[in-house]
């Protein structure tokens, strides 16, 4: 890239289009589009394969950053911040809040694993990053797509990966740490799909989505609020779990992984933890075959990614190493964060502001 990259936001979203699916599906396929339609009780909810997803507070959600709650019920989906869907209006919000580049997630995409049949999942991934790179196409050097993978099936995230890759020109993957039709992240039938991240030197980013699938903690749950502070940490920490315990790491040691919007406090006492079972060399060790502690597969290729209202972030990359550490605005989400570059300056030294803000993400994405 020829920007000097100073600033990275390094987990932004989009706000697709309505009609994003219509539009660039497969037509066998575009009566079952993923689309904005209103439930029961009258709210836009995203609906995927014939369920409903998401908040249950609808869809508008997704664009409401910087909203109160007064008026969030007052907007529709389409009235959400206009960079979420315009990318010459996302340009002018980063130079507001001094981004250099971002690197974008889907929102309506999120719940595209809660599809089982893998040729439509196939289908809605090959659609939206279709688009998403017509999204970025304007500013190559700011907006940076990450690639939808149907995990639901391992040939067809292959396929993907090197459609992505080789005639997209993306370079990173976007999964959920859910499991896909039952199947874990450590499961073997997936090893085709990280030989190919390897080969295609393609990093992978881990993002959940609270809904639609199979979630650590959501029995334990009693609202939509704590099902996703639940679902976010713990479905990372599973999936960290199965990437560093489970072998992964191990088996491919040149992928690169990220685990975005879970916080970031947790990852140091989890890779502790970890540590613990290997230094004991329990029982169970001898099924993953780790030839490391755990925290060395972290270091040498995992990334964690940090809210900006946290307080351990400092700390955290004394911990866990200085340039592995990313963070995000989560814009345009009603959750999402105005300002974070400059909390996260007030929660560092100026020694830490380039490693933490930028250089996390350069080495994570190869920016």
């Amino acid at each position: 890239m020829g920007r000097v990259l100073n600033v990275v936001d390094a987990d932004g979203h989009v706000c697709e289009p309505l009609d994003l699916w219509e539009r660039y599906i497969d037509p066998k396929f575009r009566d079952r589009a993923p689309r904005v339609m209103r439930d029961k009780d009258g709210r836009e909810r995203f609906s995927v394969d014939g369920k409903m997803v998401g908040s249950p507070d609808g869809s508008v959600r997704a664009g409401a950053i910087g909203k109160t709650r007064e008026e969030i019920k007052k907007m529709a989906y389409a009235d959400g911040r206009r960079g979420g869907f315009d990318p010459h209006e996302r340009i002018k919000d980063l130079d507001l809040e001094g981004i250099d580049a971002a690197v974008l997630y889907p929102s309506m995409g999120l719940f595209s694993g809660v599809i089982e049949d893998p040729d439509f999942s196939a289908a809605v991934c090959r659609a939206y990053n279709r688009w998403i790179v017509d999204y970025c196409k304007p500013y190559p050097e700011r907006l940076i797509p990450a690639a939808m993978l149907p995990m639901q099936s391992p040939e067809a995230a292959v396929a993907e990966m090197r459609f992505a890759r080789h005639t997209l020109g993306v370079r990173t993957g976007f999964l959920r740490p859910n499991p896909y039709n039952g199947r874990l992240l450590a499961d073997h039938a997936y090893e085709p799909v990280w030989r190919e991240a390897a080969a295609l030197d393609m990093a992978i980013g881990f993002h959940e989505g609270t809904g639609g699938m199979q979630a650590v903690g959501v029995d334990r749950s009693f609202d939509y609020a704590s099902k996703h502070i639940m679902s976010h940490t713990m479905e990372m920490m599973a999936a960290a779990l199965n990437i560093i315990w489970g072998g992964v790491c191990e088996r491919h040691p040149t992928v690169r992984f990220a685990f975005l919007e879970c916080g970031g406090g947790w990852m140091a006492p989890w890779l502790d933890r970890m540590d613990r079972h290997f230094d004991s060399k329990s029982e169970t060790l001898s099924e993953n075959k780790l030839t490391m502690r755990p925290s060395d597969y972290f270091r040498r290729q995992c990334w964690i990614s940090f809210e900006p209202v946290e307080n351990t972030i400092e700390s955290s990359a004394r911990q866990l190493g200085e340039n592995k550490l990313l963070w995000a605005t989560d814009y345009p989400h009603y959750d999402g964060f105005l300002g974070a570059p400059q909390m996260i300056k007030s929660k560092l030294p100026a020694t830490l502001h380039h490693p933490v803000l930028a250089q996390g993400a350069i080495d994570f994405y190869k920016l």
